[in-house]
């Protein structure tokens, strides 16, 4: 268990964008704009600090929406947060930040600034809108003056696959501090992201081959292998090792969901990942989230039930992705649509049949 306990907190649906793979219009394009109250942030923040009391743990907040600065109490909340000595990091767009707002986010206690990078300028900028690219590689340097972590974070689908490499270039030019990429989860509307297994393995390759070549040459950016399916990898070519003193049992890495972390929609509706459609299991005004924690909650860590992952020797340190899984197959214990695994061994025994005829 970590020291911390993470909650992504979605304070409003207000925002500058509708991005083709946004999970907030994903199912309903005409959907109202829901964003909290004051009183209601308030009553989410009191709920948040008694279940850390509650399980010893320390309160992380992941604010976002939406964009997040667009809500009418945002510099409020922070006010708050900052007199309770709560950590945060801001999830948001780049267009409504400049040098002043970048140093007042820094001295209300923001610790990272995540932005998003979805292609190169014609990619992201269908992804998103015109000119987004541009203004948010500008906005890495706001931060970084302000002394605030500037975090990009990549959604990798069909659509951009072959162009993660040159995001890398791009990022570690403009001198982000972190750099990740996680999958597009499908929603109802659509079940396939566009790549094969293999073929996301060739993505982890190259990716692993340049970031060992940037790390080499003394790059500052930190490449975050977000991903679980890179601990597969890791584990195929040597990096990763199960440890001797492993216990049978004990889950030391993988998924967070139902580990330590939870959303909070700007309803008040608690899901225990944002990424899983279907994974609502209360809501903040009107459950106590640490009752939630030991019921509702205990569904998302049966780990025997992962179909493909309980009878994996990585168990206890990867399992994928369950929002791929749910996203693609409407069941978040199904196999990650991605994972390799026997995938890899089958092709190279296709390949020796084909030799040998």
């Amino acid at each position: 268990m970590k020291e911390y306990f993470s909650f992504q907190w979605h304070i409003t649906d207000d925002c500058d964008q509708r991005c083709k793979h946004c999970y907030i219009f994903s199912e309903n394009n005409c959907k109202e704009l829901d964003s909290m109250s004051w009183e209601e942030m308030e009553e989410v923040v009191a709920n948040c600090e008694d279940f850390c009391e509650t399980y010893r743990r320390l309160p992380y907040f992941y604010i976002t929406g939406g964009d997040p600065i667009l809500h009418p109490d945002f510099w409020r909340l922070l006010a708050l947060l900052k007199r309770k000595g709560i950590p945060f990091t801001i999830l948001g767009n780049p267009f409504h930040l400049d040098d002043k707002v970048c140093k007042k986010l820094k001295e209300y206690g923001c610790q990272k600034y995540q932005l998003s990078i979805d292609g190169m300028r014609e990619t992201h900028d269908w992804f998103r809108k015109p000119g987004s690219f541009d203004i948010t590689l500008e906005k890495i340097g706001c931060l970084k003056r302000a002394g605030i972590r500037a975090v990009v974070m990549t959604t990798v689908s069909g659509a951009n696959i072959k162009e993660i490499p040159d995001i890398i270039d791009t990022v570690v030019a403009h001198k982000a501090d972190v750099f990740a990429f996680a999958r597009y989860c499908p929603t109802s509307e659509e079940k396939d992201t566009g790549m094969t297994p293999m073929e996301y393995r060739e993505l982890l390759a190259a990716c692993d081959k340049k970031f060992k070549e940037y790390e080499a040459a003394g790059c500052e950016t930190y490449f975050n292998k977000k991903d679980h399916l890179w601990t597969l990898y890791e584990y195929e070519t040597g990096k990763f090792k199960i440890p001797e003193d492993a216990e049978e049992g004990i889950i030391y890495g993988g998924c967070n969901c139902g580990n330590c972390h939870m959303t909070i929609l700007p309803t008040g509706d608690v899901y225990a990942c944002r990424r899983v459609q279907n994974s609502r299991v209360a809501n903040v005004f009107e459950d106590r989230l640490a009752d939630v924690w030991v019921c509702e909650m205990e569904k998302y860590r049966e780990y025997d039930k992962f179909k493909k992952c309980s009878k994996c020797e990585l168990k206890a340190w990867c399992r994928g992705c369950p929002a791929v899984a749910s996203g693609a197959r409407g069941d978040f214990y199904d196999a990650d649509p991605q994972c390799w695994k026997d995938t890899k061994a089958a092709v190279r025994r296709d390949e020796v049949r084909g030799n040998q005829t």
